[in-house]
């Protein structure tokens, strides 16, 4: 429905009014990302100086928030990891129909963790990858892995979840994964990866995943932004 140019309220108070109603309904879901400034301009025929003071005002109201260089959000939008479901971290957020990616950052031998070495043996693989919402760092993921994986190449693998390597690797798919999830604030190493201040509340997600038949496969922690992802676990009554 076009805005109404003889009508007493500005051109830019209709167009927020209407962006209001659409937000409310829930349009823009899954990521919360709003159409341009451009895009918008040209739907009601207007000025991008216009459409520019109706997303003022939506920003003035708490609505929507502007990210430099990523576009204009729907406000406090958070994607989801249902806890109820055995999913990697990657395709839980593909899942929602989200523009998510990751980003390698390391992988080196270390040494494994005594509570780990009857699966891993003396020495395991650590792999930090970054993942991203419309190129946005959500979480920072460090996974401890069989040494098997060693001779993965990383950089053009990256973008894979691990569930899918080990299966592909160690021949056996994951069954099952136990999972905690806790507050905690953000070192200076986090924080930097995350772009966020030091000392930041975020959520950590320590994982320990098991093969079908037993075994170790993986034991991850993830330090999550705590403002746009949230964890959620679902129950049906039966009786």
């Amino acid at each position: 429905m076009p805005v109404v140019r003889d009508n007493a309220t500005a051109l830019y108070r209709q167009i927020a009014d209407r962006l209001r109603d659409e937000i409310a309904a829930r349009l823009f879901e899954p990521s919360g990302r709003l159409p341009t400034e451009s895009e918008i301009g040209a739907r009601f025929g207007v000025s991008r100086v216009t459409v520019r003071l109706a997303l003022d005002r939506l920003e003035a109201d708490g609505l929507i928030e502007r990210r430099k260089g990523k576009g204009t959000f729907t406000a406090g939008k958070r994607v989801q990891h249902p806890l109820d479901r055995l999913r990697s971290f990657h395709e839980s957020l593909r899942l929602q129909g989200l523009d998510a990616t990751m980003r390698p950052l390391s992988a080196r031998v270390v040494a494994t963790p005594a509570d780990l070495r009857e699966d891993f043996g003396p020495r395991c693989l650590e792999v930090c990858r970054l993942h991203l919402v419309d190129g946005e760092p959500v979480a920072l993921g460090r996974s401890l892995l069989p040494p098997a994986l060693e001779s993965i190449d990383w950089q053009a693998t990256g973008h894979r979840p691990i569930y899918g390597i080990l299966q592909d690797v160690v021949g056996k798919p994951v069954g099952g994964a136990d999972i905690e999830v806790k507050a905690a604030a953000a070192d200076g190493e986090v924080a930097a990866v995350l772009g966020l201040p030091g000392g930041a509340p975020v959520l950590v997600m320590d994982r320990r995943s098991v093969f079908v038949g037993g075994g170790c496969a993986d034991r991850s922690v993830f330090h999550v932004r705590s403002e746009r992802y949230s964890f959620v676990l679902s129950h049906r009554w039966e009786g």
